[in-house]
């Protein structure tokens, strides 16, 4: 019969309508003639015709690409800086119910705390400190989006760009740092070593003949040159044992 074919069509099209397959990673948020029915899933949820509104909520991770934000520091440097944000859907009610467009909001919220926080950290924390920043973005945004059901899980500030003429500065800087450190190094070994030195001459001198044996310790040294002549005085310390030198006079 020709007018079973319409029929047959317009059963096909309620049943599409009326049963949902939600995935694991999804929910339907339901509206019932206006009315919040809650969240179905995953599995086949039956939806009445004409009368229920659904929306479907991912649950995964979403990957929050933040653009570049110019951003003048603490100590009044003007760089540029982008990050990423790693956040998901915990309550699809509560992102549907409290706030618009659940993804656009985060977004923008991410944009503003980023630039916040970086204009209240010096050049140096935002280089050398960049966990710290993290971190505290990362719970900024999380406690902003909590009665939004959203829970942000990490933030990465990815690039950090400055003026070419301030890199060289820094560069110069961390140049001139690290000269620094190796003069400080080296006058505090010299420092030790004199010290060494000197208790060792006491050490010497304290004894008889002390600092006649160290010299001859350092003539095989000498005696190893070419064309070395040495001449050396006996000192008057020793001269007990050698009792037939005498004094000149006597």
């Amino acid at each position: 019969m020709p007018w079973m074919v319409p029929l047959v069509i317009i059963i096909l099209l309620l049943l599409t309508s009326t049963i949902k397959v939600v995935r694991e990673y999804e929910r339907l948020v339901v509206f019932r003639l206006g009315h919040i029915i809650g969240a179905r899933g995953p599995g086949l949820v039956i939806i009445i015709p004409f009368i229920d509104r659904v929306i479907k909520v991912p649950l995964r991770i979403v990957t929050l690409d933040v653009p570049t934000q110019e951003v003048i520091t603490r100590d009044n440097v003007t760089t540029s800086v982008n990050a990423v944000v790693y956040y998901r859907v915990l309550d699809p009610t509560r992102a549907i119910v409290n706030v618009e467009e659940y993804r656009y909001a985060t977004a923008q919220l991410a944009q503003t705390t980023l630039r916040s926080v970086v204009g209240q950290a010096d050049l140096d924390e935002l280089l050398s400190e960049r966990d710290k920043l993290n971190m505290l973005i990362q719970q900024i945004l999380d406690q902003a989006t909590d009665p939004w059901g959203i829970k942000v899980s990490a933030v990465e500030i990815k690039d950090v760009v400055i003026a070419e003429s301030l890199q060289r500065a820094i560069s110069r800087q961390a140049t001139a740092e690290r000269e620094r450190r190796a003069i400080i190094v080296q006058a505090d070994g010299e420092k030790e070593a004199a010290k060494k030195l000197a208790e060792a001459a006491q050490i010497l001198s304290d004894q008889d003949g002390g600092l006649y044996l160290r010299l001859l310790r350092t003539l095989p040294e000498i005696a190893s040159q070419q064309g070395s002549v040495i001449a050396f005085p006996m000192p008057m310390e020793l001269r007990h044992l050698f009792p037939q030198l005498k004094e000149p006079g006597k």
